[in-house]
């Protein structure tokens, strides 16, 4: 009797085991919706290696969020050696965009948008600094024919790099804001990202008006 009592032990441990491995979803079937809320708590440090997923339209209430796109030319970032084009050997390092978030709030007339970056920063054959300034533009724009920008925000994240030569990195820009488009214009809204090296330069300072 105890041998039987044992056996009939080990098969329910098996039976409840193989149960717990079916029902437990597999890694690879995470959502991006779910990796991206990990991405808006700027905590995900999960390589970026997944091709931007087509924009699809968020609807807060009444409220659309506009499909966030890389704009064109601005999705890779490369920088050479001193006096010396970004290609070949004289390369130091190069950044693109992988993964792209967003998130809409309103607020009295005001809509707030969270804009969520992934990429990498890979290291080239001149060598790459120790740490990498990314420069970032994100903007808000009525499309059309002839487009108008209605916000834009640069920002900027450091990435450390490492002898492995290959980093990834992650931004979330949080204070984006614009007015509530008129009738239907918020469909014809689109959020831009791309990368800016002109947001590295320093702010000139506004000339002094001269006294009368």
């Amino acid at each position: 009797m105890g041998d039987n009592r044992l056996l009939r032990v080990a098969i329910a441990a098996a039976v409840a085991g193989g149960l717990a491995c079916t029902m437990a979803p597999p890694a690879s079937a995470q959502s991006l919706t779910d990796r991206f809320k990990s991405l808006f708590g700027g905590k995900s440090d999960e390589p970026a290696t997944d091709a931007p997923a087509a924009p699809v339209p968020q609807d807060t209430g009444d409220l659309t969020c506009p499909p966030v796109t890389v704009r064109s030319g601005a999705s890779t970032y490369a920088v050479a050696a001193p006096g010396k084009q970004p290609v070949g050997n004289d390369l130091r390092f190069q950044a693109t965009i992988s993964k792209m978030a967003r998130e809409c709030s309103l607020n009295g007339g005001v809509i707030t948008a969270r804009i969520g970056i992934q990429g990498r920063v890979i290291a080239g054959p001149a060598g790459a600094p120790a740490s990498v300034q990314v420069p970032i533009r994100v903007a808000v724009v009525h499309g059309g024919v002839s487009e108008k920008t209605i916000a834009t925000k640069a920002y900027q994240t450091t990435v450390n790099m490492t002898e492995s030569g290959s980093e990834p990195f992650t931004l979330v820009a949080e204070d984006l804001t614009y007015p509530v488009p008129p009738g239907a214009d918020g469909d014809r809204y689109i959020f831009y990202i791309g990368f800016d090296p002109q947001a590295l330069k320093p702010e000139r300072p506004a000339p002094k008006k001269k006294r009368q």
